[in-house]
C-alpha cells in the first residue's frame, strides 16, 4: 500500500485526502498546512491521519512514499522539487508551475531519480471526457473541425494566476488528449475589470495544421455558471455539458453534405443531414478517484501517467504563448513543432 502525504488543506486538499483515503491501494499518512484552523478541521475529520504544520516533516516520513501538492501556484516548483530531491513520487494539483522552464526540471528530475510526476489535470479522468476520447478513437465523429468550449462563472477571483492559468488550462489539456495534433500557433485576447488582479477574462483561439481549430472562453464575471463544450466532426457532432447532471454528452448525427454537378465542378451545393441524437451512458464514479488510482499504479508498475510532466509542460507551453499574446493585444504566437499522431497519449487503465 502507498503512503501518500498531502501538502494544502484548502479547497482542493479535502478532496484529495478524501479520495486517496478511499482507495485500496493508499492510505493518507499525514497532512501539511500553515493553517492551524484548517489542520484541526482534518484531525477532526480523520483522527487516524497525523498532521503537521512542517512541510519537511513529510519529506523525512518513511512511511510517505508519494506527495499530493495542492497549493498555490507560485509554491508548486519549490514543493515538488523538494519532494522529488526527497525521494518522493509527486502529484501537483494543475497547473504543474509557473514557468514552463521550471516544468522541465522537474521533469529531468524525476527521470533521473526514476520517480513518477504527475499533473492534476482531473478532466482527461471524467467518464464524460472518456467517452469522447473513446468515440473518436473509434471515428464515429469523423475529421474533426472544432472544438469549441465556454467556462465561465462568478468566481473565484485568483491572486497569483489569471483566469487562463485558472480555468483554459483545463480545455488545453483536454484538447491535447482528444486530438492527434498539438496547435502550431494561438491567439488570445483578455481584459482585467478589477485593479491590481490579472485578467478576468479571455478568449483563446488555437491553431493546427489540419482544417481543426479551437476557441476557449474563459470568464470568471459571468452571471450564471457555465461548463459546455461543442466537438464537430464530419460525420457527427458532441454537446459536452459538464453541469448537466444525467446526459453529460449528447451525439448528433447532424451535419453538412458538399454535392457538386460535374460540369461545374467548383461550385459546391451545401446540404444539411439531420438525423438522430443520442446520450451515452455514462459512468458516475468520480473522476478524483480514478486520478489518485491510476497515480497510485503508476508509482507502483512505474508506468507513466496520462497526465505526466511532458503533457504539463506542453500545456504550459501553450498558456506561456497565449500570455504573450494577451499582453500583444491578440497577436498569434507561434508554438513548436506539433506532435503526431504516433505520439498520441495512451488510455487510461
Amino acid at each position: 500500500m502507498i503512503g501518500i502525504g498531502i501538502v494544502g488543506y484548502g479547497y482542493w486538499g479535502p478532496n484529495l485526502v478524501r479520495n486517496f483515503a478511499s482507495s485500496e491501494s493508499s492510505r493518507v499518512v499525514s497532512v501539511s498546512d500553515l493553517d492551524a484552523a484548517k489542520l484541526a478541521t482534518c484531525a477532526r475529520r480523520h483522527p487516524e491521519i497525523t498532521t503537521t504544520s512542517d512541510f519537511r516533516e513529510l519529506l523525512r516520513n518513511p512511511q510517505v512514499d508519494a506527495i499530493a501538492i495542492a497549493t498555490p501556484v507560485h509554491t508548486h516548483y519549490e514543493l515538488a522539487l523538494a519532494a522529488l530531491n526527497a525521494g518522493k513520487h509527486v502529484l501537483v494539483e494543475k497547473p504543474l508551475a509557473q514557468t514552463s522552464d521550471q516544468v522541465r526540471h522537474l521533469v529531468e528530475e524525476a527521470d533521473r531519480r526514476r520517480l513518477t510526476l504527475m499533473v492534476d489535470h482531473t478532466f482527461l479522468y471524467t467518464p464524460a471526457v472518456q467517452k469522447i476520447r473513446e468515440l473518436m478513437l473509434q471515428d464515429q465523429l469523423g475529421e474533426v473541425y472544432y472544438y469549441d468550449s465556454t467556462r465561465s462563472s462568478l468566481g473565484l477571483f485568483q491572486s497569483d494566476v489569471n483566469v487562463i492559468w485558472d480555468l483554459a488550462v483545463h480545455d488545453l489539456s483536454i484538447i491535447q488528449y482528444l486530438l492527434d495534433e498539438d496547435p502550431i500557433a494561438v491567439s488570445a485576447t483578455g481584459s482585467c475589470h478589477v485593479a491590481g488582479s490579472p485578467e478576468n477574462m479571455a478568449h483563446i483561439t488555437l491553431f493546427f495544421e489540419s482544417k481543426c481549430v479551437a476557441h476557449v472562453s474563459v470568464n470568471w464575471l459571468s452571471p450564471i455558471k457555465v461548463r459546455q463544450t461543442f466537438v464537430g466532426g464530419s460525420k457527427k457532432m458532441i454537446v459536452y455539458d459538464d453541469l448537466e447532471p444525467t446526459e453529460k454528452i449528447k451525439v448528433y448525427d447532424k451535419g453538412i453534405t458538399l454535392n457538386a454537378q460535374a460540369e461545374n465542378a467548383h461550385q459546391f451545393r451545401i446540404g444539411y443531414r439531420a438525423g438522430d441524437m443520442w446520450a451515452p451512458n455514462i459512468s458516475t464514479k468520480e473522476a478524483l478517484l480514478t486520478e489518485v488510482e491510476h497515480f497510485v499504479e503508476c508509482v507502483t508498475t512505474g508506468a507513466s501517467p496520462v497526465s505526466n510532466g511532458l503533457s504539463g509542460l506542453r500545456v504550459i507551453e501553450v498558456l506561456e504563448a497565449a500570455s504573450r499574446s494577451i499582453a500583444d493585444h491578440g497577436k498569434p504566437v507561434r508554438l513548436k513543432q506539433p506532435r503526431r499522431v504516433t505520439e498520441r497519449v495512451r488510455a487510461i487503465a
